[in-house]
């Protein structure tokens, strides 16, 4: 005879998982900030500042956002990481492709 499921156990296991995941996603966000430096910002400006980005629909904006966001994060493995130990996908970060998107103002 099988053993009977018990399901409430296995809801209790996926909650806990979601849970778990919830909190690291939190504590991820939270170093974020501080490591882009916005944990300078009251409050009010950050969440000001990234209601604006939540609602951009110009995708021109957002592209060059996201160009950004991955040159900041190479620049920090470049910095942290010795060159052999590091893996980019494959691919080589284009010398001045990020830099146009550093010298708009952010604002939409």
């Amino acid at each position: 005879m099988r053993k009977p499921r018990d399901f409430d156990a296995e809801l209790k296991a996926l909650e806990d998982k979601a849970k778990d995941l919830k909190n690291r996603k939190v504590q991820k966000l939270g170093e974020l900030v501080i490591l882009t430096g916005a944990d300078a910002l009251t409050a009010d400006e950050l969440a000001g500042a990234l209601i604006v980005l939540a609602e951009t629909k110009d995708t021109g904006k957002r592209e060059a956002w996201a160009k950004r966001g991955a040159a900041f994060f190479q620049s920090r493995a470049r910095r942290s990481a010795p060159a052999p130990d590091r893996d980019n996908g494959g691919t080589q970060p284009q010398s001045g492709s990020a830099q146009p998107a550093s010298g708009g103002t952010g604002e939409a």
